[in-house]
């Protein structure tokens, strides 16, 4: 039998990693300042750590699935040296208007839809009534609230002009911030 696990769901560009145009070889990946130890906190209490992340580029043609996974190979072993393992990187490779199908379509795991929440919180056996979603977007913080995740939003990455329109009690500065909130009302 399974225990019930609490997660933090994160969003990947900008809220981990440094926000680029695409992140397209494993060299492009540059964590944010503070990110390994913030990860690390939360394993330790035993949180499941598991990043959520829209991948148009791929519906776009602009990087192959391949190339993706070694993105998100870098991205593991960058945090898992650190000794912050993530449990799962899921992520939507489409676009509702760009690219060809398959991948152009409408679909219910591109964020600020909840799917991708919701498939891995069923993968992994998460609790998302205890669990958090953290990213730099309005979309993440949507489908966080659509997941029924609790919800901050990092001024990193889109995060500083994306601030404004949500209640200040939703926003920290970064990672290490949303850890430190998270950690706190654990």
């Amino acid at each position: 039998m399974s225990t019930v696990r609490r997660a933090v769901f994160l969003d990947r560009d900008g809220t981990l990693n440094v926000e680029r145009d695409l992140v397209r070889i494993p060299e492009d990946v540059e964590l944010l300042p503070g990110v390994p130890e913030a990860l690390r906190s939360l394993h330790e209490a035993g949180y499941a750590l598991i990043v959520v992340t829209n991948q148009s580029a791929r519906a776009r043609g602009r990087i192959t699935e391949e190339e993706l996974n070694t993105v998100h190979e870098r991205l593991g072993a960058l945090l898992s040296s650190e000794n912050a393992p993530l449990d799962d990187i899921v992520h939507c490779p489409h676009h509702p208007t760009d690219g060809e199908p398959p991948l152009r379509m409408d679909c219910d795991c591109r964020k600020p839809e909840p799917g991708l929440l919701l498939e891995a919180a069923a993968r992994h056996d998460v609790d998302l009534s205890r669990s958090w979603m953290v990213g730099d977007a309005l979309r993440d913080m949507e489908a966080g609230r659509r997941a029924g995740v609790k919800c901050l939003l990092v001024r990193t990455g889109k995060g500083e002009r994306e601030s404004s329109s949500l209640d200040p009690a939703m926003v920290v500065e970064d990672l290490t911030a949303a850890a430190r909130h998270i950690l706190s009302e654990a």
